[in-house]
């Protein structure tokens, strides 16, 4: 757990030391979140070509789907006028 301290207490070298931990710290945290893009980065490179190829197929199915519906539309109508004759 975290420690409390009054900064108004400290002596110049207590300072000091503080300071350069919270420096260390901040070069840790930016270490590790350079890491972590990385990896996310490499992650979304390996995954995007499975995912284009799956857009694409979701875009195939979607046109097919539309043909199909413009045809069915197309038969219901011509029935619907034979029908009336």
């Amino acid at each position: 757990m975290a420690q409390t301290v009054n900064v108004a207490e400290l002596s110049l070298p207590q300072l000091e030391v503080l300071k350069n931990q919270l420096d260390q710290t901040a070069d840790d945290a930016r270490e590790f979140f350079k890491r972590k893009i990385d990896f996310l980065t490499k992650q979304m490179e390996k995954i995007q070509p499975a995912l284009q190829e799956k857009h694409a197929m979701k875009q195939a199915v979607v046109e097919m789907m539309s043909q199909k519906i413009q045809q069915l539309t197309a038969m219901g109508a011509a029935q619907g006028a034979t029908t009336k004759a």
